[in-house]
């Protein structure tokens, strides 16, 4: 057999001068280069490499495979000063890659999200006074001296802010050897927490809990448990027990959260309890508060990490511990790009870490609870520990079903007359109502009262909502967006359209009519649209300045009033239609969280659900939850898991969705039919369902048809998947996407 190359033209592997290094982009495996003999290139080693006619960064994944001639390798061209990524990390990255089926440079660009936190950061310019007995000063002067008296190093626009002078001011001083310049870099967040201020004096069933986890922490190893308790009961102050502990290790943790809208005022809790705020990890962070905060934790100065989904993937030196807030909350699951589940997947890393993770919420996902339930080997897999009463002694709030067939709303209406009274008398007594509505804007559908024209999206498969206030109908999908038409599309007659269905714009403008003497607020993410603004509006309710509030699921968990006590679901039926495998779930934890909301006090809290199904097993489930400790809860779940169990369902059996999307629609359904004629079918142990249109057949102008895998449980379904898949040629210009384990089949 002809060589194509000779041996002294391979790498010398075993002087280690050659590297495997990951780049993050979209291939899935590490490409040998060379390491220059004046680099001391380890792995682990953030690198700058030559890919694809770029410098580009990337991570040294281990030692050259050797396969390719050395004249054809590239030179690494520098290393950055940074310490490594530490091993578990890079395992996480290989394991995730192969069970969500992307490519492994793909993963790890979610861990180097930040490319410009790799290099040093620059300092900027302080100035503090070089002699404060400096005489015959100007008032500007002497104002500036008065603000830097205490030894302070502040950036010029602060010395200027403080002391009401101008910037030139300051460059004067400078100038003229007044101020001492002095160089200032960004500390990281969260250095210094201090682990041994007493946080809120525990209950005996919190302290048991506390010390439990607290225990785990000490002993290290993986371990994993359910934190399940009713909504009110202090579950954050007992994990912040962990939390410490780890700290007093010198462990980092990461608390995951699964929206930003509930971190305002986790924010206070932790500061109040720790004597400073987490480093924050989320999508509203400015580049500047990016590089500081991943620095911060890739160099493992950073000590507690508090954000969404996509923080679990930032490169640990050190991590002790991992909590997973709402840990049932569908925000957690990815749905592009890289698509994962982040609670899942946390799970995966403490195993990996050999790490405690602590899984926290009132009303656990259906697979953490089997998990907690089910004990193959006389084991549970995650220990379940349970907080059963509020804190300071509160009282579950009272739970009241209305049966909308029998007490009908006024004609237009929405509000039932048994709702409007128990707002009018919890108004009587200075209490707060919440009306809750899970659905923006005015109303969800525009028709046409002369043709019956439906106003719906150009891109996508969905009806176009009527914003009243901004005149507007969008799509909540695409953003798309227009005004109101003055005529029919379909039939030309004017003034024709009539809003049909309820949003909270809608009941708002229903309550004032009510009750006009009220402050009434709503709050949703079109009325609360940044931290700044959501943050003044949590504080106007928990201060009284607000009597009824109008809300959306921003509002629904999370979130302390003390005089809330009465609280209305305004349409308890929104999601129980359409199919969905998880959507009783949804609604009932969705409706058990706003529930929650009431009465978490000393003042007794009450809860009226409208429903045009009152025998539903949710609304049974509710109301015999009423006062108790999840009674019904957990009937309602012992009857959604036999279920799924006699349907072959998760959490007893493996999903795959796969979608296939593209802008053409003839291509994207031959591709679909293509890969059903090749899909793989096993009898129970593999089935495959479609393809069939998506229900969102269109979604922000891509065509898209599903199929659906199922599959047993001990079935290397990745493995059946990458064989079908790759199997069939499928053109650049259609995209089929892989779901492991889907959440939503829209």
């Amino acid at each position: 057999m002809q060589t194509l190359f000779q041996d002294k033209d391979l790498p010398d592997v075993s002087n280690g001068n050659c590297k495997r290094i990951l780049v993050p982009y979209p291939v899935d495996k590490a490409y040998d280069y060379i390491v220059p003999d004046d680099l001391d290139v380890q792995v682990g080693d953030y690198v700058c490499v030559p890919f694809g006619g770029r410098e580009v960064s990337g991570v040294v994944w281990g030692e050259a495979e050797g396969s390719v001639s050395s004249k054809k390798l590239k030179s690494v061209i520098f290393k950055y000063p940074l310490k490594p990524m530490p091993e578990v990390q890079r395992r996480f990255i290989d394991w995730m890659s192969r069970y969500v089926m992307s490519p492994k440079g793909s993963v790890l660009k979610m861990s180097v999200s930040v490319p410009s936190a790799l290099v040093s950061p620059k300092p900027v310019n302080g100035y503090r006074a070089f002699d404060l007995d400096v005489k015959g000063l100007s008032p500007k002067r002497q104002k500036v001296m008065e603000i830097l008296q205490d030894g302070a190093v502040l950036r010029p626009f602060e010395i200027a802010e403080k002391s009401g002078v101008s910037a030139g001011v300051v460059k004067g001083m400078a100038d003229k050897g007044l101020l001492e310049v002095v160089k200032i870099y960004n500390s990281a967040p969260c250095r210094k927490p201090d682990i041994y201020k007493d946080g809120e004096l525990l209950s005996e069933d919190q302290r048991g809990v506390a010390d439990t986890l607290c225990a785990y922490v000490r002993k290290g190893g993986y371990h994993a448990a359910l934190l399940d308790g009713v909504t009110g009961a202090g579950k954050t102050e007992v994990y912040f027990e962990a939390v410490a502990e780890a700290l007093k290790q010198d462990k980092q943790v990461l608390i995951l959260l699964p929206e930003i809208a509930l971190s305002n005022v986790f924010l206070d809790r932790f500061q109040s309890r720790f004597g400073c705020v987490p480093a924050l990890w989320h999508s509203n962070l400015t580049p500047a508060q990016r590089r500081t905060t991943w620095r911060g934790i890739a160099q493992g100065h950073s000590k507690v990490v508090v954000g969404a989904r996509s923080a679990l993937f930032l490169p640990y030196q050190d991590l002790g511990l991992i909590v997973v807030d709402e840990e049932h909350d569908p925000a957690y699951k990815q749905e592009e790009g890289v698509i994962y589940h982040a609670r899942d997947m946390a799970v995966v890393r403490a195993h990996l870490g050999m790490i405690p993770i602590v899984l926290v919420s009132a009303t656990p996902s259906l697979e953490t609870i089997y998990n907690a339930w089910s004990k193959p080997m006389g084991l549970a897999r995650y220990e379940h520990l349970h907080l059963r009463d509020r804190f300071g002694g509160a009282l579950l709030p009272e739970i009241e079903i209305i049966d909308m067939r029998v007490d009908k709303p006024e004609r237009m209406h929405f509000i039932s007359p048994p709702l409007i009274e128990a707002v009018r008398q919890t108004l009587e007594k200075r209490e707060q109502s919440l009306l809750f509505l899970n659905r923006r804007g005015y109303a969800p559908l525009t028709l046409c009262r002369t043709c019956g024209h439906r106003m719906e999206c150009p891109r996508c498969t969905a009806w176009l909502v009527e914003h009243k206030a901004g005149g507007a109908l969008q799509c909540h999908h695409c953003g798309f967006s227009q005004r109101v038409p003055k005529h029919c599309p379909e039939c030309d007659d004017e003034e024709s359209f009539a809003a049909c269905g309820p949003g909270v714009e809608r009941i708002y403008e229903e309550v004032q009519s009510f009750f006009p003497d009220a402050n009434i607020m709503m709050l949703a993410s079109d009325t609360a649209d940044n931290q700044d603004k959501l943050k003044s509006m949590l504080a106007d309710i928990r201060e009284g300045r607000v009597d009824i509030i109008i809300g959306t699921q921003i509002i629904a968990k999370g979130h302390h009033f003390p005089n809330l006590t009465c609280v209305g679901v305004v349409d308890a039926d929104l999601g129980l239609t359409g199919g969905e495998l998880r959507a009783a779930e949804r609604v009932y934890q969705l409706l058990h969280q706003v529930s929650g909301r009431a009465g978490r006090e000393e003042k007794k809290g009450h809860v009226y659900l409208q429903t045009f199904m009152p025998e539903h097993r949710i609304m049974q489930a509710l109301s015999t939850s009423s006062g108790k400790f999840c009674d019904g809860r957990n009937q309602f779940l012992e009857v959604e898991a036999l279920e799924r169990e006699h349907a072959y369902m998760p959490p007893f059996s493996r999903l795959v969705g796969i979608i296939v999307s593209g802008r053409d629609e003839r291509q994207v359904i031959d591709v679909a039919k293509a890969l059903g004629m090749s899909a793989p079918q096993g009898g129970k142990n593999v089935q495959t369902l479609g393809p069939a249109p998506a229900p969102f057949a269109r979604l922000r102008g891509k065509y898209r048809y599903r199929l659906l895998v199922r599959a047993d449980k001990k079935i290397d379904i990745q493995k059946v998947i990458a064989a079908w898949i790759g199997g069939v040629k499928v053109p650049s210009t259609v995209r089929v996407y892989i779901d492991i384990d889907p959440q939503s089949f829209l």
